[in-house]
């Protein structure tokens, strides 16, 4: 044993610190191959012994997977049973030892020792804690740091782990005759388990109601486990069993057992205190604590199992939404909840859902405008949400009603916007006349038209300004635009129009074809209070899009939830505000009033008034609320010329500001609640109990069949590049035709 032995003294011992990890390096590197096997030498075939040719493999705990031999014909095993090696080999360079010298690791009280039978054994009363880790290292070497106790050859530092499988307490995972189990699933549970905790693959010989039998899925190894059920119980029982294992176990990180419901009985605890726990990291933590790589999908379905368990199926979510909707009306009375589904099968169509409280809120405290978006569906089924939002006192979006379709066309925008009508319709005799903002797509204007004859309907200037950007790709030329559209005068809007003009010819020519009447805030004839955008789904992103992903019932709940809060935020807030206006209102007063006081105002009558100020002379009438730079009018409170006039005959500011800029409308508009909804567990107690109840809750409604994309289908726009190009003549060269090729010639031969 000249250049092979590995010499241990009678009181040198090779100790396993806990959660240390046995990577050496250098001349002594310890890799994990692809055969999982124990190998000691460069070109000979030497198993970890002390043989000299002789093939000995490495074993510690149970006689399934790997032994140790240190001679010919000696087998060692762990005489406490417990730690294993799993699917791993150690190579080592091959180098003579030096006498003398002892190879250790900082220890506790774990031994590795020889004993005189030239076995290699656990010590008794000490067993490998199970959280040691063999360190996977793929064609690296680990450098070697100078020990203490060891030479410089032989000092062993743990590095950084790339990949690892955990060693896992083998107490968890002992089979053995006469081990019961309450039934076949538990059964071949546990025998699942087990083939992944110790990294073999297993294959299912025969599985009935009575009688379970499995062997080593490696061809040749004669691992096998029969389990048979009692008479009269369903308790099944191991009878037979041979956990020996001639293979080495598995030699690639995936596993055939990992099955979707064991990536979901993995995970469940996570996903439970955090739902929002991305498969990425679901795949993370398998293979940290599991050491198995698995793909993308597996992880993604293991979580949707385990949230189709804590919140319901999507299917579910469908079936339940007519007690939903009834339970929407019993819980918060005067509210808006139908359903619609077709009438041949009963698939999803539609839903209409709109609290009483914000309906309230709406028509007797909010400005008479309402901008309309919608955005697209991230679960399942896929589908569009709908949205109506008003604007409150304070400038913030008050949600009015939430549609959600099967998918976004003309149809399903003239039935949300007769709904909306409806609504309104139903719940004041005289409904204001409103200000409507949208993209102004074919189906939004036909709705509008249709339900809101007399409604000012213009353009959200988020998606002109986006399509500008496609089109010209010119942050200038945006920028322009949007100051174009803040103009308050004709005069302004034409000076920034032919800024743009001396730029680019051709994005004023798509400026001019769209009419300013419908976006330009000097050409609009509606009140919008400054506002240029509808821009709801950018300010509801940020809790949205989480809730577009979940079943329709969840994602509904998650909305009223969302609107509870802010309502009873809002109203606490406004309790604290002891001025006369909304604090946005009161900014834009203190600074009208700080302009005001170097203007000249020069009074005619009682309510004309001349206001001379470095910008020029304009004029106010306090009788009609105007002012010559519109200002007054377009935004709803007096402008900086109007403050003057109002200061010079000592009329209080405050009096002449819109009634929904004041602190008591602000109160009045979130005045109501918006109430909780029981569980779904409790909604047949509660619709049994209550007599008048909706019959609706018997109707049972389907998933839409379509899982089609979302949205409007893509036109095919001309670029403004291509307008009057002509397009180029084709002609054939076999029949002298134009208008097509050789290849698609018709003509006979």
């Amino acid at each position: 044993m000249a250049n092979h032995e590995l010499i241990l003294g009678q009181s040198q011992n090779v100790a396993l610190a806990q959660n240390q990890h046995f990577v050496p390096g250098h001349n002594h590197n310890i890799g994990l191959s692809q055969n999982h096997d124990l190998e000691l030498g460069q070109s000979h075939e030497h198993h970890l012994g002390l043989g000299q040719t002789h093939e000995h493999e490495l074993g510690l705990g149970h006689a399934h997977e790997h032994e140790l031999g240190l001679g010919p014909n000696h087998d060692a095993e762990g005489s406490s049973g417990h730690g294993y090696v799993h699917d791993n080999e150690l190579a080592m360079d091959r180098k003579p030892d030096h006498e003398g010298h002892e190879l250790a690791l900082p220890a506790q009280d774990h031994e590795l020792a020889l004993s005189e039978s030239n076995e290699l054994g656990v010590s008794e009363n000490h067993e490998l804690d199970e959280n040691l880790e063999l360190a996977v290292v793929h064609n690296q070497e680990m450098a070697i740091e100078p020990a203490e106790d060891l030479d410089d050859e032989h000092a062993l530092v743990a590095t950084p782990i790339l990949q690892a499988r955990t060693i896992v307490s083998g107490s968890s995972f002992e089979l053995s005759v006469g081990q019961e189990f309450p039934d076949v699933k538990s059964c071949r549970r546990a025998l699942r388990d087990t083939a992944i905790a110790l990294h073999f693959e297993i294959q299912t010989i025969k599985s009935d109601k009575t009688r379970f039998t499995a062997k080593c899925a490696s061809e040749g190894c004669p691992w096998r486990i029969h389990a048979a059920k009692l008479p009269g119980v369903p308790t099944f029982t191991i009878r037979t069993i041979n956990d020996n294992h001639a293979c080495g176990g598995i030699s690639h990180l995936g596993h055939q057992q990992a099955s979707v419901q064991w990536v979901a009985n993995s995970v469940e605890q996570r996903l439970r205190e955090n739902p929002n726990c991305k498969p990425k990291e679901i795949l993370e933590e398998i293979h940290r604590v599991h050491g198995i790589t698995l793909s993308y999908k597996q992880a993604w379905r293991g979580k949707e199992r385990i949230m189709a368990a804590m919140r319901g199926s999507f299917e579910e979510g469908y079936r339940l939404l007519p007690q939903y909707c009834d339970q929407v009306k019993r819980t918060n009375p005067g509210s808006i909840a139908s359903v619609y589904g077709n009438a041949a099968d009963n698939c999803f169509q539609r839903l209409f859902i709109s609290f009483q409280a914000s309906i309230y809120g709406f028509l007797n405290a909010c400005r008479p405008l309402l901008g309309l978006d919608r955005t697209f569906l991230k679960s399942k089924y896929l589908g569009t949400l709908l949205l109506a939002t008003g604007f409150d006192g304070d400038g913030a979006l008050f949600p009015l009603a939430f549609g959600v379709v099967n998918e976004e066309n003309d149809d399903n925008w003239m039935w949300f916007l007769s709904e909306l009508h409806n609504l309104l319709e139903i719940n004041t005799e005289n409904m204001p006349r409103l200000t409507i903002l949208s993209d102004r797509q074919k189906g939004i204007g036909d709705g509008v038209e249709a339900n809101f004859p007399t409604a000012f309907h213009g353009f959200c200037m988020r998606h002109l300004s986006e399509s500008f950007r496609k089109e010209f790709n010119n942050t200038m030329l945006v920028n322009l635009l949007w100051e174009a559209a803040h103009a308050l005068t004709v005069i302004e809007f034409e000076a920034k129009i032919l800024e743009i003009e001396e730029i680019s010819q051709e994005a004023a020519y798509w400026i001019r074809r769209i009419p300013p009447r419908l976006w330009a805030t000097a050409y609009f004839e509606g009140t919008r209070f400054g506002h240029l955008t509808a821009n709801i789904v950018e300010s509801l992103n940020s809790w949205i899009l989480e809730a577009s992903g979940l079943p329709i019932i969840q994602m509904m709940e998650c909305i009223r939830r969302q609107l509870m809060t802010w309502f009873n935020e809002r109203r606490e807030t406004s309790m604290q505000w002891t001025s006369i206006l909304v604090p946005s209102a009161e900014r834009r007063v203190a600074e009208a009033l700080d302009r005001a006081r170097t203007f000249q105002v020069l009074r005619a009558n009682e309510a004309e008034f001349e206001v001379i100020s470095h910008e020029g002379t304009n004029i106010v009438d306090i009788r009609n609320r105007c002012c010559l730079c519109r200002g007054w009018q377009l935004y709803g409170l007096p402008c900086a010329h109007a403050v003057a006039a109002l200061l010079s005959c000592r009329q209080n500011v405050h009096r002449f500001t819109e009634s929904c800029f004041t602190v008591a409308t602000y109160r009045k508009t979130y005045s109501q609640t918006i109430h909780p909804i029981p569980d779904k567990s409790l909604w047949k107690e509660l619709t049994d109990g209550d007599p008048n109840a909706n019959r609706s809750a018997e109707i049972i409604i389907n998933p839409p069949k379509s899982l089609r994309p979302p949205g409007r289908p893509r036109k095919k726009r001309v670029r403004a590049e291509d307008r009057g190009r002509v397009k180029r003549v084709v002609h054939c060269s076999r029949c002298n035709q134009t208008g097509h090729f050789r290849t698609t010639c018709a003509a006979p031969i």
